[in-house]
């Protein structure tokens, strides 16, 4: 009976944990747009960010937009270090890693070959866009 508790603990406690947030967004980072990934900038490139967080709790995989999220945060609090303001994915995340391009846009992203009936707005001051990772 005693290996049917621990295993029932270990699953509840995994549980709660994918539940958490453990990577929290920095006063620099709350500042930092995010773009989609593959959309063309002419901004000026300022770098590339490399970040990493766990993707599994022993044997278990950790909720996958949660993982999403917290690299994504981690970008942002990593850009403004390297002068950027806008961060973009440059692939999907593979075992808790992804890499990310660092850009100084401004405060308004410039696309190259903008969509037709589109606009692209400056952010007012000390405001940052978020964008989903999924489509709901």
């Amino acid at each position: 009976m005693r290996p049917l508790t621990g295993l029932f603990a270990a699953v509840a406690l995994a549980s709660g944990l994918s539940a958490c947030t453990f990577v929290q967004i920095q006063p620099g980072g709350q500042a930092i747009r995010v773009v989609a990934q593959g959309q063309t900038l002419t901004c000026e490139k300022r770098g590339e960010i490399g970040v990493s967080v766990k993707d599994r709790l022993g044997p278990l995989e950790r909720n996958e937009l949660k993982v999403r999220d917290e690299l994504e945060v981690l970008a942002r609090n990593e850009a403004p270090g390297l002068g950027a303001d806008t961060v973009q994915a440059l692939g999907e995340p593979m075992d808790g890693e992804q890499r990310y391009a660092a850009y100084r846009c401004g405060g308004a992203v410039r696309t190259a070959a903008p969509q037709p009936g589109t606009s692209v707005e400056p952010l007012p001051e000390g405001e940052a866009e978020v964008v989903p990772l999924r489509d709901q």
